[in-house]
């Protein structure tokens, strides 16, 4: 029997320069050539990635297509390539796998362009099911964490547990082309890599994607695997920084040690996810690691100055971790980069202006700290992880006018404009216009006052004087309609890392 053939395919999500390796579908390449064999298309660089997807598929045979998508502005992308696969190769099964078919998998499945859906990790799942489609078993059935169609009617299989899949060798970077296209200038450095070490996180937001995904359970990476990437990067590819992907980097300090030791041999300038209270609990010898390893920037969830707030949606932190994480990144020369969620379902006006007001605590405390700001958006009860459903049922979400919020029930729907900015937590239905303004004006004054570091384009001149003309603003608390700034950022683009990221 011939080996099973699978195509990979990240749909387009972000522009060239902002690109970074596709690590996921990389781990499941990983896994596919075990038994097997597999190609990717990655369409943050292959602008043409449906045709070429297309191209592919008239050139060889595939036993299944996988299409890994994100959720937000990805759905649309998954879409098109889905449907025009669908049109020209209708026999090929068509199968989603990543956060928005683990989150959303009848939403998924509704769709006549998908056959099959992975919940979670698929670096089993994944090689199972084309090996059953293929006709070299197992049963669809006993596939743990697929969900599929079976004469109509949607299945679960159950789930499968979180398990580390470290690939023997490196990860198959040469199956993307040329590696160092993937390398960006960043405010790290002039080749900025990125990675994922450890994968998973310990705690259950329930605002979260990655709660949902791995219901709380985390996997490191053994020391020689991160050091085995760490070379290649630095001696193979020429990366002089890293940016690591990793839910949360900083775990527990004695699982932590041997990673930051090997990351302190190769002096190579990395940002990160970090918790406030993981920072906190670091000994001065694990700290003494990551000023030799040269962290640079710690981007860290604050979410909140609301103790009450940070309890409902189980962050698991407190208000005054934030004040100390940020004093304790400015004695050791890290720059936080603190997460904000504003607008809430409940007090929502009253708990913005409290966190405007906080926000401004954290820069008087330290003024190079980087403020990020969201609109909290809940996860849907039906995308909560199963466990967390059945420990704490979540309230009901009621829009502007009181009424419940129905979320949509197909990939299309979720395509749509007013659920991509819900994905991506830049609006939601019970905000008024009115408070919806005042948070972006707030948002123009602030970046206006502190523009990011991690801004490469705007000349400094510009940004000083941007500074200078925000800073009136942002003493006298007069944030409504900036339309002086408005103007000059039309002229003098600056960056908003929450949109186009490091």
């Amino acid at each position: 029997m011939t080996a099973p053939r699978t195509l990979l395919i990240n749909p387009t999500v972000t522009s060239r320069s902002s690109a970074r390796f596709p690590l996921g579908l990389l781990q499941l390449a990983a896994a596919l050539d075990r038994s097997g064999s597999s190609r990717i298309i990655d369409g943050n660089v292959d602008r043409d990635f449906v045709n070429d997807s297309l191209r592919a598929m008239e050139q060889e045979r595939f036993d299944a297509v996988g299409v890994g998508v994100m959720g937000g502005p990805q759905v649309a992308t998954a879409i098109a390539v889905s449907k025009a696969i669908r049109e020209h190769f209708p026999a090929t099964p068509i199968v989603w796998g990543g956060y928005f078919p683990t989150l959303h998998t009848d939403a998924t499945l509704a769709a006549p362009y998908v056959d099959y859906a992975i919940r979670a990790q698929g670096e089993q799942a994944l090689p199972e099911l084309v090996a059953a489609l293929a006709g070299d078993q197992p049963a669809l059935e006993r596939i743990a964490g697929l969900s599929w169609k079976r004469a109509g009617t949607v299945v679960h299989n159950p789930a499968r547990p979180i398990m580390r899949h470290d690939p023997a060798g490196l990860l198959p970077y040469d199956k993307l082309g040329d590696p160092r296209r993937y390398l960006a200038r960043t405010y790290l450095g002039q080749r900025t890599v990125a990675t994922q070490a450890a994968i998973g996180c310990r705690y259950h937001c329930t605002f979260c994607g990655v709660a949902a995904m791995f219901g709380g359970a985390t996997q490191l990476p053994a020391a020689a695997r991160l050091e085995r990437e760490l070379a290649y990067f630095k001696h193979t590819l020429g990366a002089d920084a890293v940016q690591y992907f990793d839910h949360n980097f900083f775990d527990r300090e004695a699982d932590m040690l041997p990673l930051l030791e090997v990351m302190a041999r190769f002096e190579l300038p990395w940002w990160c996810y970090a918790r406030s209270d993981a920072l906190l609990k670091l000994s001065e010898h694990a700290w003494k690691l990551v000023r030799r390893s040269r962290l640079r920037m710690a981007y860290i969830g604050a979410e909140s100055p609301s103790g009450q707030m940070l309890h409902d949606i189980r962050k698991g932190t407190r208000p005054d971790q934030t004040l100390e994480v940020v004093e304790l990144c400015r004695r050791h020369g890290v720059i936080p980069e603190l997460s904000f969620m504003v607008a809430p379902p409940e007090h929502t006006e009253e708990e913005t202006e409290r966190t405007f007001e906080f926000i401004r605590e954290m820069k008087r405390i330290n003024p190079q700290a980087e403020i990020i700001i969201y609109i909290y958006t809940p996860l849907p009860e039906h995308s909560r992880h199963e466990k967390d459903r059945s420990k704490r049922p979540g309230a009901p979400l009621l829009d502007l006018h009181g009424e419940p919020v129905v979320f949509p029930a197909t990939p299309d729907e979720w395509a749509q404009p007013r659920w991509v900015d819900y994905a991506c937590h830049m609006d939601a239905p019970w905000l008024s216009d009115r408070l919806r303004r005042r948070i972006n004006d707030f948002v123009t004054v602030l970046r206006c006052r502190y523009p990011t570091v991690q801004d490469l384009r705007a000349p400094p001149w510009a940004k000083r004087n941007l500074s200078a003309m925000a800073g009136w603003r942002y003493r006298f608390r007069r944030y409504d309609r900036p339309w002086e700034l408005n103007l000059a950022n039309r002229l003098v683009r600056l960056r908003m890392p929450q949109v186009s990221g490091l």
